[in-house]
């Protein structure tokens, strides 16, 4: 697959220490991906076009278009100039099921939530995770955060993208994904680790950004049984990390953090009476 420009030079004025200086800084490429099925367009997201492959096998699942890779028959990118057309071969029955659910379909979105018509449909079920018998230790969860921060070459150039991590206890990192857009790392991501062959309840996925509602639903759909963050979660994403029996770490700083939901899969040691 060909490789396409992930950051661009741009020149800036800066201030630094009440001295005005002239230069230049890298910044993120940010275009428009879209993803066709069957020959026809079923969304377009603003992205980074960078790991499109994992990006289309990710957003497949997690759009439930499909139940496994192995559904997926073939991935092609095409670069229409201002934009990448990702167009993906699905196994017959399954572009039969997709062109009878796009005829229910208002119109795809570019957003997280995309082909969605209805409140019941953006409020889907998620997953249960609740069987799912992994522990972490509060090492575990600084290990984590701390080796997705440093496993970032794009924020580390850009310090203007997020990343989405899998993190097996015992062995670190297995998979690290980037992008402009939260979801799309995720998606990234749960591409990524499906390619590998690596189970999602085998490790816990690891984010840079906010916990909202779909972040907590891709990550069940993964099948991973914990969310861990360095920002704080929605109310929603809450309510809806209980339905699915999922753990979520918030406010990840060092070994601090706080715990939301199924605060059993965290050893935390001393727990302190609340006044």
């Amino acid at each position: 697959m060909a490789a396409f420009k992930t950051t661009a030079t741009a020149p800036e004025i800066a201030r630094r220490n009440g001295v005005i200086r002239a230069g230049s800084r890298e910044v993120p490429e940010e275009v428009p991906i879209a993803f066709s099925y069957g020959g026809s367009t079923h969304a377009v997201m603003m992205g980074t076009p960078a790991d499109l492959e994992d990006f289309a096998v990710g957003f497949s699942l997690t759009e439930g278009i499909i139940a496994s890779m192995t559904e997926i028959e073939k991935i092609t990118v095409v670069d229409e100039g201002r934009g990448l057309d990702v167009q993906v071969t699905l196994a017959e029955e399954k572009e039969d099921a997709l062109r009878a659910r796009r005829r229910h379909m208002a119109g795809p979105v570019g957003c997280g939530l995309c082909g969605i018509e209805s409140i019941d449909q953006a409020i889907r079920p998620v997953p249960d995770v609740s069987s799912v018998s992994l522990t972490l230790t509060p090492k575990d969860v600084a290990g984590a955060a701390a080796a997705l921060n440093g496993a970032q070459p794009l924020h580390a150039q850009t310090h203007a993208v997020h990343g989405a991590g899998f993190f097996v206890p015992g062995q670190g990192l297995v998979a690290v994904r980037e992008d402009v857009g939260r979801h799309n790392a995720l998606d990234k991501l749960a591409g990524a680790v499906t390619r590998k062959g690596v189970k999602g309840p085998a490790g816990v996925v690891v984010v840079t950004s906010r916990i909202s509602v779909e972040m907590v639903q891709k990550a069940a759909i993964l099948g991973s049984s914990v969310l861990i963050a360095i920002s704080a979660p929605t109310a929603l994403a809450i309510r809806t990390a209980e339905e699915a029996g999922m753990t979520l770490v918030a406010l990840t700083r060092g070994e601090d953090f706080e715990i939301f939901t199924r605060t059993d899969r965290i050893t935390t040691g001393v727990v302190a009476d609340v006044a």
